[in-house]
């Protein structure tokens, strides 16, 4: 009896001393016990920043904990009806339905409503396999119910300020290009590409179909990008060939008549002057139109 305690202990300690880690200098909310909770008395947490679970991932849990039993203890709070909210560890709860344990080792922590968030949300971002979608949403949310600024978020999950601005920012493309993020048909680095296409959605989504169809790189994307910006000055390509022919007539021009030409281009045409010095250079330029 007294071993088991004290393994029981050596497992708590080192689970609130890891809850501290994982949560960087997050809510620390006491503990009132250890026990075993039946799985059907545990609801969701609404705060649950992934919607989705890879099946053959939580199908390989399952048979772990079938016959191993489940050794991290989920993380619930009580409510005033008697049952359970999840705070963290609803992979491990699906997962040990699936191995049919009917119930399941939990702590019980008193938190609120904006403790149980943050620590569900910094929890998430932490340790689980996230897409990039579900981790902008997950910082998107920090924000907006518990009022922190990038900055803060930064030391709570231990993430540079850059990265968490980064992954917010996929928060501006599209809903069509945001679900091929969160269904891994493109990279961050082309996510990143594509919100370097200033003010234009439809350029975005015509490009996002082209990383589709063509399997297109990173560095590819970033070319077409930069094309797109930067598109050829078609104006100056036109005025420095002209440039070129009016040099090559007023060349020409000059060596006929002797005379001092100057030509100007407008956008409407242009104009075209012969200078002369005296009376015999007017002749000549008469004599020209004759």
């Amino acid at each position: 009896m007294n071993t088991k305690k004290k393994a029981l202990g050596r497992g708590l300690s080192a689970l609130l001393d890891g809850a501290d880690a994982e949560t960087g200098h997050g809510v620390s909310t006491p503990v009132i016990a250890f026990p075993l909770i039946d799985v059907d008395e545990i609801e969701a947490n609404p705060y649950q920043p992934r919607d989705t679970f890879e099946e053959e991932a939580l199908n390989g849990l399952a048979e772990s904990i079938r016959y191993q039993g489940l050794i991290q203890p989920v993380t619930v709070r009580k409510l005033e009806d008697g049952k359970y909210q999840l705070i963290s560890g609803e992979r491990r709860l699906r997962a040990s339905k699936l191995a049919g344990l009917n119930q399941i080792p939990a702590f019980i922590r008193e938190a609120d409503d904006v403790a149980v968030l943050q620590m569900a949300l910094v929890e998430n971002i932490q340790r689980e396999n996230l897409n990039a979608m579900e981790i902008a949403f997950t910082f998107e949310k920090l924000m907006e119910e518990c009022n922190f600024t990038q900055e803060e978020m930064s030391e709570k999950v231990g993430k540079k300020r850059t990265t968490i601005a980064n992954y917010l920012r996929l928060l501006r493309l599209p809903i069509e290009i945001q679900a091929g993020i969160r269904d891994n048909k493109i990279s961050m680095g082309h996510a990143r590409s594509l919100l370097s296409i200033e003010n234009n959605e439809a350029k975005q989504k015509e490009l996002y179909q082209k990383i589709l169809s063509a399997d297109l790189s990173v560095r590819q994307v970033e070319e077409i990008v930069r094309t797109i910006n930067n598109p050829p000055n078609k104006k100056a390509k036109k005025t420095i060939a002209l440039a070129s022919e009016f040099d090559s007539l007023k060349k020409n021009l000059t060596q006929k008549t002797g005379l001092k030409i100057s030509l100007k281009a407008t956008a409407r045409g242009g104009s075209l002057t012969l200078h002369f010095k005296n009376e015999d250079e007017l002749h000549k330029i008469e004599k020209l139109f004759q």
